[in-house]
């Protein structure tokens, strides 16, 4: 992806001065999105070219499981919805495919959830672990960052965390479902190997944090999460 700097120096504009203005999550939400639509051609691209192929249905509130054989996996509202692929424009329907052929490969399967009540990745995988019936729970955010988490740990420590959205691909989402399923049988697997680019920071933070805005605009803290059918078209 090439990013243009002029944009990405006013995208980053754009995101401070509404950090400083201390603007409400839904006044920042319009915000960011009639400018998106204005002026960011990579944020409105990204969504313009995702496939078809990904239909999320809420069945109601998420329920603790009992099957020692379930992961749950976590996302946001605006997974699969208002943001349909990752910051490096993987389709989320693909991304799904990935994490739970990985599990499935382990013999386990996945279920998901959507959370409304945050937008922080650790605390969207701890609570995905606490209502797993393996205490083993997954978190994605719409941009790809993403993180294995376990039931009786705390919200801030992980079993596996993959901060840089930028350098996860699809290999790796398909690992980190099948480490997850590891770790729900109780085995100790080798961390999923990471790729470290040191332009990936430079070249995508200001991206990634008009991202973060956007997608915590859509937080309704006292929403309980729902449930998700996944349907592959």
């Amino acid at each position: 992806m090439q990013i243009n700097p002029e944009l990405l120096e006013k995208i980053v504009t754009e995101v401070l001065a509404e950090m400083e203005a201390g603007a409400r999550a839904g006044e920042v939400s319009s915000t960011v999105s009639a400018s998106t639509v204005a002026t960011s051609s990579v944020a409105t691209s990204t969504v313009a070219e995702e496939p078809a192929g990904l239909l999320l249905q809420e069945k109601g509130a998420a329920s603790r499981g009992s099957d020692p054989k379930e992961i749950v996996l976590a996302v946001t509202p605006a997974f699969g919805t208002t943001f349909k692929t990752t910051i490096v424009k993987i389709p989320h329907s693909a991304v799904l495919r990935q994490v739970f052929a990985g599990a499935e490969e382990e013999g386990l399967h996945v279920r998901a959830i959507r959370v409304y009540h945050t937008a922080d990745v650790a605390f969207m995988a701890h609570h995905a672990a606490r209502i797993s019936g393996s205490g083993i729970g997954i978190g994605i955010l719409s941009r790809g960052t993403a993180v294995i988490h376990q039931r009786d740990l705390n919200p801030l420590s992980n079993l596996e965390l993959f901060p840089q959205s930028p350098v996860i691909d699809l290999p790796t989402f398909r690992a980190i479902g099948k480490n997850a399923a590891k770790y729900a049988k109780g085995e100790t697997p080798t961390p999923v190997p990471t790729k470290n680019d040191p332009m990936a920071r430079p070249r995508y933070q200001g991206l990634a944090a008009l991202l973060h805005n956007k997608e915590a605009a859509f937080q309704e803290r006292s929403k309980a999460p729902q449930e998700l059918s996944v349907s592959f078209e």
